[in-house]
């Protein structure tokens, strides 16, 4: 039985579902497939995803695919009511709702593997840690499952390295269909959709400060310079730093461009990047958001310290009113600003991720008796069938290597 807020609002759903697979050529391709083959007849799938309509698709395939699915969001900020009402509304077990308190949150999670699936899809690793250290009696049948993004990765590498990882997990982050477009060029564009809607100022002229400058925040540097914005990027990585610097960015501490910026946005995977002595020197006015997975790149308390008051001046902005005269706009109270003030990533976009989600879920259906328990690549043939159905939807041609030219390329001298 789902834990939903309102089954009658599965009409607007069923409107926001159709209009994306219109345009995700990759999925609907697989659709086709999966709905001749069946390749996960009698398997349970539990998701754990920003519950919106994109992601609702990726879950249709899934049950076109043969699969019983339980759903849930990885964010109480990201679901969309209407869309679990439309999942919930042609048969899966859907446990979500928009603004769910943690404990809400906490419970959805359980309830959707309560289902004891055979495969997870994850993303932020909250299903993984659960089924650790909270529920294990809830994997007696897992095979393994898939993480979507690069937070989740990261706290995998950590409980892999240590030994603690107890069924194999594909890294659906690390593929290249997945973080050179979704990180780089869905997050570029969605971030600043998001911020442009919500606080309706102009970022040309204004400095942006990027916190970090992996393939999202570099995405994010390059679409505010594209709008005219003067940016500065902050690292810890000297090489990424040294890439920032050479793509035209100024580098620097976050100590010094606090006072600078006018626009702050975090995307790192870490906590406390920006924390109390940031927040004393930013200027009147200034915009902190976070595109990173968790709400904690930027310390909330330490700025409610600062505050003698904190109110919504408007959806999605709450103004932290200082003792000195200053107010700080914290956007999207610190979740993801792209997702919770937004639409997300452009469904086009998420056609290649969800592509790579729906092939490594059949992989580790077809492949699980072989799978060992820790943090698998997503396999390269996986990764360039969706890149070659992409090409072809969008009418691109592609060269290919003479027999002479692999020779060529093979031999010694």
């Amino acid at each position: 039985m789902s834990t939903i807020r309102d089954i009658s609002l599965f009409p607007a759903g069923r409107k926001k579902i159709e209009w994306v697979k219109e345009f995700m050529p990759v999925l609907r391709t697989l659709e086709k497939r999966f709905r001749q083959e069946k390749p996960l007849k009698g398997m349970r799938v539990s998701v754990c995803v920003h519950l919106e309509a994109k992601t609702a698709y990726l879950c249709e395939i899934l049950r076109e695919a043969g699969a019983e699915v339980a759903v849930t969001g990885s964010n109480p900020l990201s679901t969309k009511d209407e869309v679990c009402a439309a999942l919930a509304e042609r048969g899966m077990q859907v446990h979500a709702r928009f603004g769910a308190t943690p404990e809400e949150y906490k419970e959805h999670l359980r309830r959707a593997l309560e289902f004891r699936p055979h495969i997870i899809i994850d993303d932020g690793a909250d299903f993984v840690q659960m089924l650790h250290e909270e529920h294990p009696e809830y994997a007696v049948n897992l095979l393994g499952g898939c993480e979507e993004t690069t937070t989740g990765i990261t706290r995998l590498k950590a409980r892999d390295k240590a030994g603690r990882l107890n069924f194999p997990m594909m890294a659906v982050n690390d593929a290249k269909c997945k973080h050179l477009f979704d990180n780089r060029h869905g997050t570029g564009q969605s971030v600043w959709d998001s911020i442009m809607y919500t606080t309706n100022n102009m970022v040309s002229g204004r400095t942006v400060v990027v916190a970090g400058y992996g393939f999202c925040s570099s995405g994010i540097a390059n679409r505010a310079k594209g709008l005219g914005a003067n940016v500065i990027v902050t690292e810890v990585d000297p090489f990424k730093a040294l890439e920032a610097a050479m793509d035209g960015y100024r580098v620097m501490k976050m100590d010094d461009a606090a006072p600078l910026g006018d626009i702050f946005i975090t995307a790192t995977g870490n906590k406390d990047v920006i924390v109390k002595r940031h927040f004393m020197v930013m200027k009147n006015n200034a915009m902190v958001a976070n595109a990173g997975h968790f709400d904690v790149e930027f310390n909330k308390e330490h700025l409610r310290e600062l505050a003698v008051k904190v109110e919504e001046r408007k959806p999605f902005i709450d103004g932290y009113f200082l003792k000195d005269g200053r107010v700080i706009n914290v956007l999207a109270d610190g979740r993801l600003v792209n997702i919770v003030a937004g639409n997300g990533h452009p469904a086009d976009i998420m056609d290649l991720s969800f592509g790579i989600q729906a092939l490594g879920v059949v992989y580790i259906a077809k492949n699980a008796s072989s799978l060992e328990s820790r943090l698998y690549k997503i396999p390269d043939e996986i990764d360039r069938e969706v890149a070659m159905l992409k090409l072809e939807s969008m009418g691109l041609g592609l060269d290919t290597l003479t027999q002479e030219q692999i020779d060529y390329q093979n031999s010694i001298g």
